[in-house]
Order: C-alpha cells, then structure tokens, then sequence
C-alpha cells in the first residue's frame, strides 16, 4: 500500500477523495440559502429554465454549473452546492498536479494538497453555491495543464498547451477576476522560454501566445450559448460585445458601504473574516465563518518569504515563481477597479499560500526534516478546532461565536 501511495496518480486521487469525502459531510445543512447563495441560486434557476438575463454583472459558468446541479440533484441544499464540492477537491488535486510537475516529489505534492484541504477558506466555498471555487477550480487547472505541456514533446505540447488556455477561458467564463492570471502565465511563459529554450519544444512562443489569448476568447465567448436561448430578452451575436460592457459596467458601479468589507492588504492577515451564516436554523444555533486556517495564513507568509529568499540565494526559479504567484495574486486587487473589498476575494491567493508551503519544505527538505510532518498536524488541529462554526454544526446558543473569535475583528 506504501509503494501504492508513492505514486503520484495513486496519492492524488486518494488525497481528492478524502477531500471530496470531508466536503459532502453534512452539505446539506443548513437547508436555507447562505451568504451569496440569495443571488446565484436564484439566477441558477433563471438558467435552468432559460427565462431571462439576471446577474448579469457575472459572466454566465458559474450559475450555470449551480443549474446543473441543481438538475442533477433537485432544486434544495444538496443540488445548490453538489457541484462546488467537486470544484473544491479539484482544487486538492490541481495543487498535487502542480507541486509534483514543479518539483517531482510525492510528498511536497501531498503536503501541499492536504495544506490546501485542510485551509478553511477551501472548505467553506466547497460547501456554498458561489462562484469563487468554480473560478479556483478553472484557474488551478489551467496551471496545472501548462505546466504538463512544459514537460511534453511533439503534439502533446499543443494539446496540453490548448487544455490550460481552454480552461483559462472557463475560468474567466465563470468569474473575471481570472483574468489577470492568464496574463500572468503569459509573462511567466516568455520568462522560462527566454531562460531554457527547450521547454515547450516546437512551439514558437508568438504562436504559444496567441493560441492562449485566441482560445481563452473563443472558449470565454462559448459559455454565453445558454444565454442566446432565453425566452426573454435572448442574447445576439450583435449584443455580443455590448453586452461585455454592461458587465463592466455593473462590475464598476460605486456601491454602499457593507458590514464586512475590507481592503485588500489586511486579507493576507486573516483580519476581517466574514460570517456567511450566523442564525438559527434546522432546530440549532449555526455559523458559517470564512475564515482562513490561521497556520496556513500566517505561516504561509512566512513560506513567502522563504520561497524569495530560496529564489535570490540559492536560485530556486520554481520556489521563486510560486512566491511571485501569490504577490500578484495579491497585487493585482490594488489596480482592480472595485469600490469595494471583501475577504472572499483572497480565496485564491490562499490557495497559492498550501503551494508556497510545500515549496518551502521542499527546498529544506533535509534541514527541515519532518517538520512538515509537524505542520500538517498543526493545520488539522486548527482545522478540528474550527470545525463547529466552519460547518455549520449545531452550537450551545447565540453567544457560541465567542469560542472561535481571537480577535474583536472577528466578529
């Protein structure tokens, strides 16, 4: 069984289950819509019947693949977030795919997907119907195939190459804010081909570019089809383009001051976690916090700066490019034209946070020995800890919160 789980296919498909396991415990509760789920259930709905536009300051995926569950699995608790569990552990699985293309080992792959399992911010959009996790899944992917296409020779590099801009495009289909990671991995592709010419082999990089861009845009464009079939107000061809900009629109307008917004340098410090759901509910008092797992979010600044530090000293190019991810990922909601910030937005920032961990384990992996190990424990311990008001499990009373808030931010 050892030698089994030393493989990579093997131990991420295993790891993925136990995610998937971990995420549908109890999904159902509570049976009332929470947080976000006011607004994309019901335009889920709007989808599945293909009444009309609603929502329409998002791209259309996201609710779509809620209206699929919901199709699948009726329309209550179980079909509104069936599908974001897979998303979630598709999540667990694209960072084992990515450690282990970057660094070739099945345990840095495994510390990391487990890292990422046990974050809470992973586990409360694995069990709600946002588009946040949809968006996660489509962009991790994405990496991932690339990243398998850096390491192909002859057809399977474009193919693999299409796959990671194919599914950039579904990302950016669900969510825009997936946007900018496509021109990130467009910059980090020049850098590696102007630093080892041999990756990618037989692919010029104005061709590599250019198919990314091209179907990224055209597979973008394909997940606007439902809307064309509306029995109102159907979508053409010719409001194609116009469309996108009353999107852009809706994305821009100034909005009210909201109870739980946050500017974007305090996310990194787990400083204003919002409560998705704190009332009573299936005969309980039950609290949903988004919150991040204190030693991922904290320790995985830490990892960070490990990582640059492993990039300027020793010349680790891949601890460096992880560090650079979760800078960008960070940095970019400084230009990003929002009136207002909310912590959920980091969602993907901690997710590269599990990756950057891994790396740093993995480049002091003999002077760090077995302190990953003590890091995994940690991270469960937090994660136990934290279940009751992760989970919406049934609390003692309306005072119950005050158990899991550390700071007054918290509340």
């Amino acid at each position: 069984m050892r030698a089994f789980l030393s493989r990579p296919l093997p131990a991420a498909c295993g790891i993925g289950l136990l995610a998937q396991l971990l995420f549908c415990w109890r999904l159902t509760t509570p049976h009332v819509l929470v947080f976000d789920e006011v607004h994309y259930v019901p335009a889920a709905r709007m989808l599945r019947d293909l009444v009309g536009p609603v929502n329409i300051e998002h791209p259309l995926l996201g609710k779509t693949l809620i209206a699929l569950g919901m199709m699948l699995f009726g329309d209550g608790p179980l079909g509104w977030r069936a599908v974001s569990t897979l998303a979630a552990s598709a999540v667990v699985m694209g960072v084992f795919a990515i450690l282990w293309l970057l660094f070739g080992r099945v345990r840095t792959a495994s510390v990391g997907a487990v890292v990422v399992a046990l974050n809470f911010t992973v586990f409360v959009q694995a069990r709600i119907a946002m588009l946040d996790g949809f968006m996660a899944a489509f962009v991790v992917a994405a990496l991932a195939a690339l990243l398998w296409a850096m390491q192909a020779k002859g057809a399977a590099v474009w193919w693999r190459w299409l796959l990671g801009a194919a599914l950039f495009g579904l990302a950016i289909g669900t969510k825009w804010t997936a946007l900018p990671y496509l021109g990130f991995a467009g910059l980090c592709y020049l850098v590696a081909r102007w630093r080892r010419p041999a990756l990618w082999q037989g692919m010029p990089p104005l061709v590599a570019l250019a198919l990314l861009g091209i179907t990224a845009a055209v597979v973008y464009l394909a997940t606007f089809w439902p809307a064309f079939l509306y029995a109102r107000e159907p979508l053409t061809f010719a409001r194609l383009l116009t469309f996108q900009i009353d999107m852009y629109h809706q994305q821009t307008q100034v909005l009210p001051p909201h109870t739980y917004q946050s500017a974007w340098w305090t996310w990194p410090f787990d400083w204003r976690p919002i409560w998705y759901f704190y009332e009573p509910a299936d005969g309980a008092q039950r609290g949903v916090l988004m919150l991040g797992n204190p030693a991922v979010m904290w320790g995985g600044l830490l990892a960070v700066l490990a990582c640059l530090a492993a990039w300027m000293r020793d010349g680790n190019v891949r601890a460096g490019g992880v560090a650079l991810l979760w800078v960008a990922s960070i940095a970019m909601w400084a230009i990003i034209p929002k009136s207002l910030g909310f912590f959920y937005y980091y969602y993907l920032s901690s997710i590269w946070l599990g990756i950057a961990i891994a790396a740093m384990f993995d480049h002091w992996r003999v002077r760090l020995r077995y302190w990953d190990e003590g890091f995994l424990a940690l991270t469960a311990v937090m994660f136990i800890h934290f279940y009751p008001i992760l989970s919406a499990a049934a609390l003692r009373g309306p005072s119950s919160f005050r158990h899991w808030t550390w700071f007054g931010s918290w509340v």
